[in-house]
């Protein structure tokens, strides 16, 4: 190559190098450049042959030269990156992410109607000590199963263990509303205590309050009255005919307030004398009928309207009163007995050598693990409400089915996240461990260190991950740096 071409490589490899380090940051600027000149003796004298460089190797020398604008746009990235470098990783960041995940599912469950409805704590105050009474036999607790009769021999005799009964049944039923349209509804022909019985509010009436539990008419689903009826809340009063006879509107149910079987548009309280068929019997307790009542089921033996005795069931309310709250808290127990069979709850062990953390460092090692997992718990809550109601507006078995999943899922992927993210913190600062590096050889396992080996940025500690656990090395520890090292770690965060 001529003196003159290699003069034109030069200034081309200058004029790199300068534009490089304008790019580099200020007070760097002059280090870099003296080192990329170094570098470029370096490079040259390597790539020499018999004194002269060839057309390849000054075409190696300008891909170096290239090179150093990469360098120097890197150092600047970095140099933007710096006011949040402790921010990035550290235990704040991660508490910050989970309360705004917490937030958003909060805020979207005051928006969702179904999801307020189900959180409503008064559609879950039934009147204690109360049992729906079915036949043993019946396979199904939804299944209608007590005669009508039955349940006036058992309200008209004495009872020892019952003071109250209750009765209702489920027909479809053709009603004339006052402009003269017909609708098919859903009614339930109860006797007139039944809400009284149960303690269910109504709105736009004083039923529920009503001493007596005599008052006679109508009381329709909320749905219904929405619907029907253009939620008119002058409705009390208003006069409908519901197979054939006329019905007072007494009042309107609140979404959601029925747990008994049937998902009725309404329900039509009348005398016993005029009710007919199988329907479901509703019991109250007496003091000696509590301390029987040992579980949420139990067998009864009654005498049926032949004098024959009839082999019955006593179901307890509890189940279907417990809310969304009794079934996230079902999921919950069950994420947690799960957990150990999709990851290791182990943090690690720890090796101290010459700085080992201090009890205020670990005291914040085990909050940091605890606020996560209080952080976690109400969002899978207010999640899996909103999963399960973002399509619904009443209570349905099908919701349920949807919160009890969502909820275990969440709850049983977020801890495996909670417990994976605590092993990657440093028990110093609590900021995650970057810059992995594969340290020894695999066919050596056995006999030296193999595996992962990621750095604290603040220079606190180093992780060794094993890449195949054995009996000497079964899990990953933490090996604590002394102050020798914290040279190599200046401005790199807190510690």
């Amino acid at each position: 190559m001529t003196p003159h071409v290699g003069w034109i490589f030069t200034r081309i490899e200058r004029a790199l190098f300068r534009g490089a380090s304008w790019l580099a940051p200020e007070a760097d600027r002059a280090e870099w450049l003296q080192e990329w000149r170094a570098e470029l003796w370096h490079a040259r004298e390597s790539i020499r042959i018999d004194g002269q460089i060839t057309w390849a190797g000054e075409k190696e020398i300008l891909r170096f030269c290239a090179g150093a604008i990469q360098d120097a746009w890197t150092l600047r990235k970095l140099e933007k990156r710096k006011p949040g470098t402790a921010f990035h990783g550290s235990a704040a960041e991660c508490l910050l992410i989970l309360l705004a995940l917490f937030a958003a599912s909060y805020l979207l469950s005051q928006l969702l109607p179904g999801v307020r409805a189900e959180n409503d704590p008064s559609l879950y105050r039934v009147n204690p000590n109360l049992i729906m009474i079915q036949d043993a036999f019946a396979g199904d607790d939804s299944l209608a199963t007590i005669s009508v009769e039955n349940y006036k021999i058992w309200k008209t005799s004495r009872q020892r263990y019952f003071d109250g009964f209750a009765f209702y049944r489920i027909a479809k039923e053709t009603v004339i509303g006052r402009d003269e349209s017909k609708e098919r509804w859903k009614v339930a022909h109860a006797s007139p205590n039944l809400f009284w019985m149960l303690g269910l509010p109504t709105t736009l009436s004083s039923v529920s309050g009503d001493a007596v539990g005599r008052t006679p008419g109508v009381i329709l689903s909320e749905a219904i009255w929405r619907r029907d009826f253009a939620a008119d809340p002058r409705i009390g009063g208003r006069v409908v005919r519901i197979g054939g006879a006329d019905a007072r509107v007494i009042g309107v149910a609140p979404a959601n307030v029925w747990r008994l079987p049937g998902n009725m548009d309404a329900w039509l309280l009348e005398p016993d004398d005029v009710n007919r068929g199988i329907g479901y019997v509703i019991a109250h307790l007496t003091p000696a009928g509590r301390l029987e009542m040992n579980s949420n089921r139990v067998e009864i033996i009654s005498s049926s309207a032949d004098d024959s005795d009839e082999e019955l069931r006593g179901i307890s309310f509890a189940d279907r009163t417990k809310g969304p709250w009794g079934l996230y808290q079902f999921a919950l127990l069950l994420a947690f007995l799960a957990l150990p069979a999709i990851t290791s709850v182990s943090l690690g062990e720890s090796h101290f050598y010459s700085s080992p953390p201090s009890w205020s460092n670990r005291f914040a090692h085990w909050l940091f693990l605890v606020a996560k997992i209080v952080l976690l718990l109400p969002s899978v809550y207010f999640a899996s409400l909103d999963l399960a109601y973002c399509h619904a507006t009443n209570f349905s078995i099908g919701s349920q089915y949807i919160q009890l999943i969502s909820t275990f899922v969440m709850t049983l992927f977020g801890l495996r996240w909670i417990v994976l993210d605590q092993r990657n913190r440093c028990p110093i600062c609590l900021r995650r461990v970057t810059h992995p590096a594969r340290v020894g050889m695999a066919g050596r396992t056995f006999l030296a260190w193999n595996g992962t080996e990621l750095m604290c940025a603040g220079g606190h500690t180093l992780l060794h991950v094993p890449a195949l656990p054995t009996s000497w090395f079964a899990t990953q520890r933490w090996l604590y740096l002394d102050t020798s090292w914290k040279f190599l770690f200046v401005g790199s965060g807190p510690g």
